[in-house]
């Protein structure tokens, strides 16, 4: 099948300009078009969209989000020729991507990108391609010059493995955070544990992000509003809550995704009430968890197949005031903490001879400090 003779890149940010620039490079003839009017200056440019489609054959979209190319595509539909050809390599959802395949038809193409803007540079994107098979061949050739091209069977699900894969990039970053900060806990120097997680399963995003990880970032590749946006398509789309959408809160919208992963510790100080809790645990003493608890605290959970709810004075009276005689064989470990702002939840395991209890707090960060709004439990038998 012959390549498409003129094509229009529509959107050229990061991505789009990367790959306006790497068709022109392969000797592709591209105008591109861009809202904000910056551009990489190797892409021939036009201030009119429809301008640049209506001399097109093939139509590049690389834009934001679902509305910006319900917007873009609105604004160019009269200036599509019949025979052109609408490739999508936005990221939308997978309602989104079938609305639009339905809208346009055949001469649709559904093509989501793994991989950022190095990898369109050097022509190694994976492409999931969604259209019929006389389009895809038709523009099969300028696919295989930005990737590798794999057949996905409908639009919907092309959108959908691309939320799925930045789901997984971004428990990755998540998961390469938490690692961080535990060497940092441990004074480990950041160059050395680099080296060693390279050699591991988060070593390939280790070893593309390093500048990133270590304080000397470029620009950025992919953002983390980016991966936000496309996190929160996800949550949307499946029904589902995720974890790691929440967990990018905090680091700056427009920075690399990676830096994700050097966002600092939550303050030690929203652990002084975890710390008292323990404390009331370790000695008995219930003064410790007046300590660690409002006031109008409550303790939740089933207690010998009852639920129970008891108040901050009914729960301090179960402590005698002195430890368990089995207290030095006693454990207790926090396993999650998340701050949002004023308010976090934490996790804690607590392994009292036979019994090991999973507790939930939440807590709140008060005029006098953080302290425990309610705590409920779980008791493993």
């Amino acid at each position: 099948m012959t390549t498409p003779h003129t094509i229009a890149v529509l959107g050229l940010g990061r991505m789009g300009g990367a790959l306006a620039t790497r068709l022109t490079s392969q000797g592709q003839d591209v105008v591109g078009w861009t809202r904000s009017g910056r551009a990489p200056s190797t892409v021939r440019k036009t201030g009119d969209p429809a301008e640049a489609v209506a001399r097109a054959d093939l139509v590049v979209l690389a834009l934001f989000d679902g509305p910006a190319c319900r917007q873009v595509l609105d604004g160019v539909r009269d200036a599509l020729r019949p025979d052109t050809i609408v490739l999508n390599t936005s990221t939308v959802s997978p309602a989104e991507a079938t609305a639009f395949a339905r809208q346009l038809g055949p001469s649709y193409v559904h093509a989501p990108l793994l991989g950022s803007v190095p990898a369109a540079t050097a022509g190694a994107l994976q492409i999931l391609a969604a259209a019929d098979r006389h389009t895809l061949d038709r523009v099969r050739p300028v696919l295989e010059t930005l990737g590798t091209v794999r057949h996905v069977d409908d639009a919907g699900t092309a959108a959908a493995l691309k939320l799925i894969a930045n789901s997984g990039l971004a428990g990755a970053v998540l998961a390469l955070r938490d690692t961080l900060r535990q060497a940092d806990a441990l004074a480990l120097p950041r160059a050395q544990t680099l080296d060693v997680l390279e050699l591991g399963q988060l070593g390939g995003l280790v070893a593309r992000k390093r500048p990133f990880l270590v304080g000397e970032p470029p620009t950025a590749e992919f953002t983390v509003a980016a991966l936000a946006k496309d996190l929160a398509l996800l949550a949307d789309a499946s029904g589902t809550p995720l974890r790691s959408a929440a967990g990018l809160s905090g680091t700056a919208p427009e920075a690399d995704f990676a830096s994700a992963a050097t966002a600092p510790a939550p303050d030690a100080a929203v652990l002084e009430p975890l710390r008292a809790y323990v404390r009331g645990h370790a000695t008995g003493d219930p003064a410790h968890f007046r300590d660690a608890f409002l006031p109008t605290a409550h303790i939740e959970g089933v207690r010998d197949g009852t639920f129970v709810s008891w108040r901050l004075d009914d729960y301090c009276a179960l402590f005698p005031g002195h430890p368990a005689p089995d207290e030095p064989a006693r454990t207790r470990r926090v396993d999650s903490l998340d701050v949002h702002g004023t308010v976090a939840t934490a996790t804690m395991t607590l392994v009292h001879g036979p019994d090991t209890f999973t507790d939930l707090f939440l807590l709140v960060r008060t005029d006098d400090g953080w302290r425990i709004a309610n705590k409920a439990y779980h008791r493993h038998a």
